[in-house]
Order: C-alpha cells, then structure tokens, then sequence
C-alpha cells in the first residue's frame, strides 16, 4: 500500500510537471518569433528597445526552460542508480545555468520588474536565493554530502517552478478576486515562490524527522566510544572510504551524526 502510494505521488508530480512543462514551450514557441507584442512583452514596451533588457529576458526565456526540464531526471532514484554519470552532467548543466547565465539575466529583469518596489524586492530575493541554494548544493556535492546536497537541489528546484507558480497564481487570483493589474502582480510576485518553499521546506522537515525515527534503534545501540576496540574499528572502517567525508553508516552511528543517502 505505501509503496502504490508513493508511485501514485510520483505520478502526479511528472504529471503536473509535464502540463507545467509543456505549456512554458508554447510560450517560449512564441517568443522564438521575436515578436515584441505577445505575452509579458506587452506590458513591458518602455524595455524593448534597450538591448541589455532585452538580451536579458530572452536569455532567461530561452534557457530557464532547461533548469525546468532538469526535474525530470534529477529527483529520480531509479535514474540516479542506473544513469550515475548522466545525473552529474545534466546537475552540472543545472547548476551552470542558474549561476552564470539566469542568475545574471534574472537580476537584471528583478530590479526593472513591474509593480513598483514590493515586486522588484520579490524578484531580486527570489533571484539571490535561487544561486545561493543551488551554489550550496554545488559544493555539498564536491564534499559528498549528499543529504544536504540533496535538500539544496530541492529548495533550488522549487524555485526554478516559480516560472510555473507565477502563472498558475496569476490566472488563480485573477479569477477568483480580481484585483486591479499592479496588485495582481505585486501579490503574484511574492506567491510565485514562497508557497513552493514553504512545501519543500515542510517536506524536508518531515523526511528528516522520518530518517531519525529510522536510525535511532541503531543508536541505541551503538559502542560506546570511549572503548579501545571501537575506537580501533571506528578508524579501519573510516580509512576504508578513501580520504571521503561521508564515513558510513557504522561511522555515523558510532558519532550520533547523519548518515548522507549514499550510504557509502
């Protein structure tokens, strides 16, 4: 029963993240005419003729979409075990994305974003915490912690769906209180995001507690480290894992510290 319960939760995330997916395509299919009349470009005709604006937004639209498709294969355990190398590569695009190119053009869209101040204070908060989630799973990963690297990627991943969220809210809010077009927006700034962090965060918290439950018969029963014999058989397990920072199961429980999800 659990196991049908969390393939039917899978099934409903790709589901939702394909439509989601899907749809930004269509978009971004429009935006390939350079057509400067559709879309957000309607709203925004002070801007099309400054060419670092410009060169901003379709650099965000053209490559924002492959930070989205990331999340197909990413958080797949099943792609993680048997495609290893792949995953680095595509996390490696992923990463390179976000902190060198739409980090960039995304701050320079933030800071010239519609709706006065709260909207820009939205967008610039969002851009900056979009690098720094992804700059911190970057390096847990380097220092093969795992875990942490693991709880980055899902706080960066949530902010990339905002380019999601940001519409979803827009037509939600639009239909069922409509308000004016610069509170609409100012407001829709702020729900793009914050909602998807708040979910991951809860969702991090709770695999957390349930990690600890699952540990904690071992570390009751764990050697007490001040016995000779532990300490001997603490170092030859540690000096089995080449130098790594992520010591082990027995390691971790004999430290009471985390174990990453590698478990090597």
């Amino acid at each position: 029963m659990r196991i049908a319960l969390q393939l039917f939760r899978s099934f409903l995330a790709y589901l939702a993240l394909s439509i989601g997916t899907l749809l930004m395509l269509f978009m971004i299919i429009d935006y390939a005419s350079f057509r400067t009349d559709i879309h957000f470009l309607q709203y925004k005709q002070t801007y099309i003729h400054n060419p670092l604006w410009m060169g901003a937004f379709y650099t965000h639209v053209f490559t924002g979409i492959l930070a989205l498709m990331a999340g197909f294969t990413q958080f797949s355990d099943f792609f993680l075990k048997n495609h290893r190398e792949w995953h680095r590569r595509i996390g490696r695009l992923y990463a390179y994305n976000i902190l060198l190119v739409n980090f960039p053009a995304g701050m320079i869209l933030a800071v010239n974003a519609n709706g006065l101040w709260p909207s820009k204070l939205a967008f610039v908060l969002l851009d900056c915490l979009w690098w720094w989630f992804t700059w911190k799973a970057v390096v847990s990963a380097r220092q093969r912690s795992f875990r942490e690297h693991k709880q980055n990627m899902i706080r960066s991943y949530a902010l990339t769906c905002s380019a999601i969220g940001l519409r979803s809210w827009k037509i939600i809010l639009s239909h069922c209180f409509h308000p004016d077009p610069l509170r609409l927006y100012m407001i829709d700034a702020w729900m793009g995001f914050v909602p998807n962090l708040l979910f991951v965060e809860l969702l991090i918290r709770s695999q957390a507690r349930k990690t600890a439950s699952h540990f904690l018969p071992l570390k009751t029963q764990r050697i007490k480290e001040n016995e000779p014999d532990a300490q001997v058989e603490y170092h030859k397990r540690a000096d089995k894992t080449n130098g790594s920072k992520n010591p082990g199961i027995f390691a971790a429980v004999l430290l009471d510290s985390p174990v990453n999800e590698s478990g090597e």
